[in-house]
């Protein structure tokens, strides 16, 4: 069935007091959820038609972004509207010229990769309405004929991708498969990108399926789980049948999805460009994988009850009325420079393309309209492991993520950490990620490392222990888990890369038990080593903290006590609004600092953390 909103309509449904109601109603259907997107997309469009080079949203000058992408999106998002529009609303010729106007006004504009690939997509979806024509003048769509070409980001004929990472391949792929589609080139640079999208796929995610986003760094998150999907819907999209070898993949991705799955809609808690991405990641490999049958019809259902309550949260919390607008960037959120506040137009084409895209793969998996199942928590609790071990990558260096359910918290201890770029921020620490537990802070730096114990040596040097992990080992204790390993060098801050230092190595051990989450580090020197400081930050969402000694206790929030051994003092005091420890979703609350002073290491130190949580 198509949707039409008028601006009467948007306004009477995003007035509806869904924020007071959710707690008590049960979670409605996925379709009813993305339905709020229309009206959304239809007063952006309205805002951006009239405004022009002059539109502003929540004080950023909205097209003059630098959005490398935003051409793309701005057609993403009108497509989008005009292709669920009935061929009968009065709408429909006025949404076709201002199409035609606003790929004029954006003709120009810098749109390259991902911008292209979303341009090509929303062209052969009204080239395949029949809508074509009338949305995009000839000589426009001549200039973009030219312009949307994967030859702008890889060489040919060597087909090496320009400066950008290795998914890239996809993207390209994809621009090259829609061009043919399109009638503007024919199969031959499409077949060897996929080629080589796969032969690379293959070389780095090795024999556990997972894509390195690195030539083999060992760098991983939430997108190398998603990848697999992504590279599936490419194949759906272009009419592609999807391989055995494919499926198979995706199915490793969507059980760690599962397992990574909360009942109230949040995702993934590792790596960067978190926030609502880290949700709707999880839409697009389920929605894919229910498509692709490759999970059980009970998986299924569930899935369905989550990704309906994704939705719901986009709906319900990621969405500000007052802004009109997705909000990654105020009251206490923090996103990385990538999807920085001067990117917010194109953030809120893209999360409601994401939303309608994966909820027309859900329709077409025949869960259109179908009221979820409201028993997920418990589904979750007695049909996923409590405790799983998945390896990314083995070998001169080990990477895995192991997932901990615990009184109805999710712990993504992500043992990730490799190459440029991203080594020093915390949300690739090796640290067990939870929502409202543990966070990272989108390109923190390493100046306060999240509950990273960090030497200052007598030289200068500054050295925690992140990149170089080695025999990552689980095995059962008690009524929990034990995931150790070891580094033979910590990581010396101050470079792009990751540099080894040997002069400490360090055997590392997290102990999973119900309530309580203990790391204990036994760092050895190599020889005395005359240290300066040692310090340990935490920054907690609890707050309300009474210190005694090195243990920390909070009156409110999830976080009920920190314990610190082998350090010589701690502080508590509250975050406010510093900006240092703010996470994808919100503001930390209270910062534990725990130090000693000068010291010369000549025998194994031992550092332990407890967190102990409700």
């Amino acid at each position: 069935m198509r949707h039409a909103f008028s601006l009467l309509a948007a306004a009477s449904l995003l007035a509806i007091p869904v924020h007071a109601a959710t707690a008590a109603a049960a979670t409605p259907p996925l379709q009813r959820s993305v339905e709020q997107a229309y009206p959304q997309l239809e007063y952006l469009i309205q805002k951006l038609v009239k405004e022009r080079e002059n539109i502003v949203m929540d004080g950023e000058k909205a097209l003059n972004s630098k959005d490398k992408f935003l051409p793309g999106k701005i057609a993403t998002g009108l497509a989008d509207l005009l292709v669920h529009l009935p061929a009968n609303d009065p709408r429909l010729p006025g949404m076709l010229r201002d199409y035609a106007d606003l790929a004029d006004l954006t003709i120009g504009m810098n749109n390259e990769s991902w911008g292209i690939y979303y341009y090509i997509g929303a062209l052969h979806r009204l080239k395949k309405a029949g809508l074509l024509e009338r949305a995009v003048r000839p000589a426009t769509l001549e200039r973009l004929r030219k312009q949307l070409d994967w030859r702008s980001f890889v060489r040919v004929p060597g087909y090496e991708l320009i400066d950008l990472p290795t998914n890239y391949y996809g993207v390209a792929f994809s621009i090259a498969r829609l061009r043919m589609l399109m009638g503007w080139e024919d199969a031959a640079g499409s077949e060897v990108l996929l080629e080589r999208m796969l032969e690379h796929y293959a070389r780095y995610s090795g024999e556990y399926g997972f894509s390195d986003e690195t030539d083999g760094q060992g760098r991983f998150d939430r997108y190398s789980i998603l990848l697999s999907a992504e590279i599936c819907e490419r194949f759906i999209e272009t009419g592609l049948e999807v391989t055995p070898e494919l499926k198979a993949l995706l199915r490793k991705s969507a059980a760690v999805a599962l397992d990574s799955a909360r009942a109230d809609g949040t995702g993934f808690t590792m790596g960067r460009s978190l926030g609502p991405y880290g949700e709707t990641a999880m839409l697009e490999i389920l929605s894919t994988a229910a498509y692709l049958e490759v999970l059980t019809p009970q998986e299924k259902e569930y899935a369905y009850a989550y990704s309906a309550r994704i939705a719901e949260r986009y709906m319900n919390f990621w969405y500000r009325d007052e802004m009109r607008s997705v909000d990654m960037w105020n009251d206490g959120r923090r996103t990385d420079a990538y999807r920085g506040k001067h990117r917010i137009l194109g953030e809120n084409f893209s999360l409601l393309h994401q939303l309608i895209a994966t909820n027309e793969m859900w329709n077409r998996a025949g869960m259109k309209d179908v009221a979820p199942r409201q028993d997920l928590a418990a589904w979750l609790e007695r049909s996923r492991p409590k405790f799983s071990l998945t390896r990314f990558a083995r070998g001169e260096h080990d990477r895995a993520l192991a997932i901990w359910r615990d009184q109805g918290h999710v712990f993504s201890l992500s043992l990730i950490n490799g190459g440029q770029g991203q080594h020093a921020n915390s949300p690739y620490y090796p640290l067990p990620f939870a929502h409202g537990v543990v966070s990272g802070v989108a390109d923190s730096g390493p100046a306060h490392a999240q509950l990273m114990p960090r030497f200052t040596l007598a030289d200068g040097s500054e050295l925690i222990a992140t990149a170089f992990l080695k025999d990552i080992q689980a095995r059962e204790q008690g009524g929990g888990h034990v995931v150790s390993y070891r580094q033979d060098a910590l990581t010396r801050l101050g470079k792009n890369l990751p540099v080894a230092d040997p002069r400490i190595r360090v055997e590392t051990a997290y102990t999973l038990q119900p309530g309580a989450i203990t790391r204990t580090d036994r760092y050895i020197p190599a020889a005395p080593l005359d240290v300066s400081g040692l310090t340990l930050e935490f920054g907690a969402f609890s707050s309300g903290a009474t210190v005694d000694g090195s243990k920390v206790r909070f009156s409110d929030g999830a976080v009920r006590a920190f314990e610190v051994g082998g350090l010589a003092a701690c502080t508590a005091r509250p975050a406010g609004g510093d900006q240092a420890w703010q996470a994808p979703y919100g503001q930390m609350n209270t910062v534990v600092s725990c130090t000693s002073g000068a010291f010369s290491l000549r025998e194994p130190l031992v550092v332990s953390w407890t967190i102990r949580y409700r």
